[in-house]
């Protein structure tokens, strides 16, 4: 079991690298705000950036995407939605869609939604071997102000251990490191890319 962060350009990282064996790929894509981008530019690049995740991969891996929708100069922006047409732009397959409750139902926000979309998907159908909840009540501690919740990251991993042949978690756009301190709980190697030094850092030290 290993922990690899890197620090560097997610992309760029991908365009010059193979995805090791039996490796997934949970991450986050960057909101509208990281990437100085217009909006609609931002969407794009979004949507491209999804394509180039899923194509990476293996046929048979899985890549899950965990987005929250945010308000941007007065547009909502539904990043599940992006998600989708990354998707369909490579003719993968949709294996499973959780809504994830970042706050208690009914919170009021003016900002960035209270949930969470957590998406799996492939480029080879794969049926799954027992039922999954469509809502996971609690997204769990966030360790900086854009993280994954750990709850949600030990499911992600959780569903890879179980229901693949996964041995390496990838996260392109890991943070402080949730989703490689959850694989690594579950006796999964990680590794981690990111632009900043600082998050590489705490990525490589964080424990849950």
């Amino acid at each position: 079991m290993l922990r690899e962060v890197i620090e560097g350009e997610a992309l760029a990282w991908m365009a010059t690298h193979s995805p090791p064996p039996n490796a997934a790929i949970v991450t986050s894509l960057p909101d509208v705000i990281e990437v100085p981008l217009a909006l609609d530019d931002w969407r794009d690049w979004f949507i491209a950036a999804v394509r180039t995740v899923i194509e990476w991969l293996p046929k048979e891996s899985v890549a899950i995407f965990y987005q929250s929708d945010i308000r941007h100069e007065g547009h909502w922006v539904d990043k599940g939605y992006l998600v989708m047409r990354g998707a369909e732009a490579c003719g993968a397959h949709v294996l499973w869609h959780t809504i994830v409750c970042r706050k208690p139902a009914g919170t009021l926000s003016q900002g960035r939604a209270t949930y969470s979309h957590m998406i799996a998907v492939s480029r080879s159908p794969r049926a799954p071997r027992k039922p999954r909840a469509d809502v996971l009540p609690d997204a769990g501690a966030m360790t900086w102000t854009r993280a994954m919740g750990v709850n949600a990251a030990r499911a992600a991993c959780a569903y890879l251990k179980e229901e693949t042949d996964t041995k390496v978690v990838i996260d392109p756009f890991c943070g402080h490191g949730t989703v490689l301190a959850a694989a690594n709980e579950l006796e999964l190697s990680a590794i981690g890319v990111d632009l900043s030094k600082s998050r590489c850092e705490r990525a490589r030290k964080l424990t849950l």
